[in-house]
């Protein structure tokens, strides 16, 4: 890994106690790591820190971005950060040719500057190496969410799961662990006989009325408008909803508070419960990222 990723120029710009973690890695490897968006007293010795994105994308071969990304106006989530960290089509245009952009999720502004600069944009959050991994803090952290905000035990509690991917499996089977009686919401029938043999209750959509009737807690996970109004009408008023989704999640929270219902919007769990873990995620499978692809450009190089 070393040899590939040695003397390569890699920009971080913004995030968290994750990102941290993951230029460590970086220039352990070798790699020549310029950081924005952190005070230096932060950041390893060994990388450079800068001021401005700018600064940091000059002649750069790849730009390491937070997995929540960008705004729309390309502000970088970026929470040690003093000042605004925008992303700009300046500092975009100032990196090397055909380098590579690594994102959790990519705004269409920034798609748009990939074809117009001719760089490759990876975008990472769905990949099952991350997902899945990360899917562990986010159950327990809606876990400790849910303890802290009822008065009720996990145990014996009714719950519902609405989706049934990566994070939804977790959560469901987490749950049942804990002795929950748990519902599981979802569409895919491979899913809810995934469900059915983790002995979960199985419920489709069109079921949602009568569920938030008798349910305790709610962990939404689907990033769609699931929990509207026709739905939340119907929620037991004692009911918490934990929103899991990417903001703005699943939830009409304007509805749920006109309801008197509690509803709670908790995106990026695993870098706020468990940033250590979370960074080491990020530390294993970004630079594996980079020597697989940049790899595979030698090789190409070679037998072209």
């Amino acid at each position: 890994m070393c040899s590939i990723l040695s003397g390569m120029k890699i920009a971080v710009l913004g995030g968290d106690d994750r990102e941290l973690i993951l230029v460590s890695e970086l220039v352990r490897s070798g790699a020549t790591v310029v950081v924005a968006g952190f005070p230096r007293e932060k950041v390893c010795h060994g990388a450079f820190v800068v001021n401005s994105t700018e600064q940091a994308c000059k002649d750069i071969e790849v730009l390491i971005l937070p997995l929540p990304g960008t705004s729309e106006k390309g502000v970088i989530r970026a929470v040690y950060a003093e000042q605004v960290l925008l992303l700009t089509e300046k500092a975009i245009a100032s990196m090397s040719s055909n380098a590579l952009v690594i994102i959790g999720s990519a705004r269409r502004f920034l798609k748009e500057w990939a074809n117009k600069y001719n760089f490759k944009l990876m975008e990472i959050v769905e990949m099952d190496e991350l997902a899945i991994l990360n899917s562990i803090p986010t159950a327990e952290g809606a876990i400790q969410i849910a303890m802290e905000e009822t008065g009720i035990t996990i145990h014996g509690s009714k719950t519902c799961v609405i989706g049934f991917g990566r994070v939804g499996i977790t959560m469901a089977r987490t749950l049942k662990a804990l002795g929950s009686d748990v519902t599981v919401v979802a569409r895919n029938p491979g899913q809810l006989a995934r469900a059915y043999e983790m002995c979960c209750h199985r419920a489709g959509y069109e079921d949602l009325h009568d569920i938030m009737n008798h349910t305790d807690i709610v962990f939404n996970t689907v990033p769609s408008m699931i929990l509207d109004s026709s739905v939340l009408k119907y929620a037991n008023p004692d009911v918490l909803i934990i929103d899991l989704a990417t903001q703005p999640g699943g939830t009409d929270f304007e509805a749920a508070n006109t309801f008197g219902l509690k509803a709670i919007l908790a995106p990026g769990l695993p870098g706020k419960v468990a940033p250590v873990y979370a960074g080491k995620i990020l530390a294993s499978v970004i630079p594996q990222l980079l020597v697989t692809e940049f790899g595979k450009s030698q090789k190409d190089l070679l037998f072209g």
